[in-house]
């Protein structure tokens, strides 16, 4: 009678795999909503929604650096109905951040692939005396802390990206961290910041009304937006780094659910509508399945830590 319920229970169990999903699935963004990362969740749940057959709702949980919206992700049952929007974050909170959970994201989260990254470009007040990334770093040689730089708060990528370029091409920038990104873009407009690595879609409009500059861009290569805009790399080598966006479940969550979601999102990221929608605003399609996301991830913390430590940087 026991091997009879155990058979029962275990093809009970599998057959409620092999039908997933048969409610809606919920999609856990860190994120405030209406913001980019917001925005393209919002895309790729709806692409997704139509090869799982089921909706896709989006919640967003903002705190503590998104590590709420991961926490309560890592805590939900995993049964593939709760799914993180994880971004470079999870990357960074491990060495920035120790005591906020999830603090070993590789262990406490199932990777299911990666979705999207987003680079920052490099726009400068139109006060600021460069017309190209290689004279903006002679004239912040020449000029040692005097140019103020923004990013959108302490650890945030794009901090740790004016870290990395400080450190290679030695020069002394001062580090004005703010609450978000919308703050420095006023402030640019108004010619009280020199500097703020921004999104593509932050920036563009600030170019556009020739209110600032946009000098270099911080992917590995150019943007079909921005055609023009050379990579930092094209100066410093091997200066680069993205903001990314990628699904985790709980630990624990079936393979065959796992591969179903990994599939869906497989198919949503080669959608060619769905690719010239998020190129419109500066965005670049990933691809990648459960174990590229997982070595990815590791690399990510790995590198992002490494920098961490050497420049000293903490969050106060």
């Amino acid at each position: 009678m026991l091997v009879a319920l155990f058979i029962g229970v275990a093809s009970s169990g599998a057959h409620a795999q092999s039908e997933y999903p048969v409610r809606p699935i919920r999609l856990i963004v860190g994120y405030a909503a209406g913001g980019l990362t917001d925005v393209m969740t919002r895309m790729l749940g709806e692409r997704m929604s139509r090869e799982l057959g089921q909706p896709i709702v989006v919640e967003n949980k903002v705190g503590a650096a998104a590590s709420l919206a991961a926490t309560f992700v890592a805590q939900s049952p995993p049964d593939g109905y709760t799914v993180l929007m994880g971004t470079t974050s999870l990357a960074i909170n491990p060495s920035l951040q120790p005591s906020l959970t999830p603090r070993n994201p590789m262990v406490e989260l199932d990777p299911i692939g990666l979705a999207y990254e987003t680079p920052f470009v490099l726009l400068t007040s139109k006060d600021v005396p460069a017309r190209s990334f290689a004279e903006f770093l002679a004239y912040a040689k020449e000029k040692p802390r005097h140019l103020n730089v923004a990013s959108s708060g302490n650890g945030a990528v794009n901090h740790l990206i004016l870290e990395m370029v400080s450190r290679r091409a030695g020069v002394q920038l001062m580090h004005i961290p703010y609450k978000g990104a919308a703050p420095a873009i006023v402030d640019i407009l108004a010619g009280r910041l020199d500097a703020t690595f921004a999104t593509p879609l932050d920036a563009v409009p600030v170019s556009e009304q020739g209110a600032g500059r946009i000098l270099a861009v911080t992917s590995s290569k150019r943007l079909a937006l921005l055609p023009n805009v050379p990579p930092v790399a094209e100066t410093l080598p091997g200066v680069q780094g993205v903001f990314w966006q990628a699904l985790f479940v709980p630990k624990g969550t079936p393979q065959p659910i796992i591969a179903r979601l990994a599939n869906a999102l497989r198919i949503a990221t080669e959608d060619d509508q769905l690719r010239s929608k998020v190129a419109e605003r500066g965005v670049t399609m990933m691809t990648g399945g459960p174990e590229e996301l997982r070595e990815f991830l590791k690399s990510e913390t790995d590198d992002w830590g490494k920098l961490i430590r050497e420049a000293g940087i903490k969050v106060e």
